[in-house]
């Protein structure tokens, strides 16, 4: 018998090593937040439960029943102005807290995006390098029909990101180039 492994463990080892590898990712952002960053996204984080949207309302309720109570239905009364006054600072504070959350989330996002489009770049590298040796390959081999593939030899160069970001620009604003520039006038 052959100790071949089997290719699901095979599979579920390289799975594994990938899910190792984006935990460490997200671990060494979480890592580099102070003290601090990290106190404010546990808030934000508990915040946006929704236990703490139904206490909010009941707590509400209970300062509005309880003023209309001890001020005899009057909503001009001190404890509706504090009543406003606290939800305006609690709402400036949300507010806060979920701007410094979504900057170091954001800081997370950016970094992603910067490995994605690395990793398909050296992707792109590769797969121009694997199309140039088999090329090569077709070419130098005895038994294979040596002849010129365009597209291949197109394919065997890698691809310059900045043609495709002007590529990308000239086909994203064709009214821009087809149309001249009219003054509001002319409408």
């Amino acid at each position: 018998m052959s100790s071949r492994p089997n290719p699901q463990e095979e599979l579920a080892k390289a799975a594994t090593q990938s899910i190792d590898e984006l935990a460490e990712f997200h671990l060494e952002h979480y890592r580099h937040a102070t003290p601090l960053q990290r106190a404010i996204d546990g808030v934000t984080e508990r915040l946006g439960r929704p236990g703490v949207v139904i206490a909010l309302f009941a707590l509400i309720g209970v300062w509005i029943a309880f003023a209309a109570v001890s001020g005899d239905g009057r909503v001009d009364q001190p404890s509706f102005a504090w009543l406003e006054l606290a939800a305006t600072l609690a709402a400036l504070l949300v507010a806060l807290l979920i701007l410094v959350t979504q900057r170091r989330e954001d800081q997370l996002a950016e970094r992603r995006s910067q490995l994605t489009l690395e990793l398909a770049l050296l992707a792109d590298k590769r797969s121009a390098k694997i199309i140039a040796l088999l090329e090569e390959l077709r070419r130098d081999h005895p038994d294979l029909a040596d002849r010129l593939d365009a597209e291949s030899e197109e394919m065997a160069a890698p691809t310059d990101p900045h043609q495709v970001i002007a590529a990308i620009d000239a086909r994203a604003t064709p009214e821009r180039a087809e149309k001249p520039d009219r003054s509001p006038d002319q409408d």
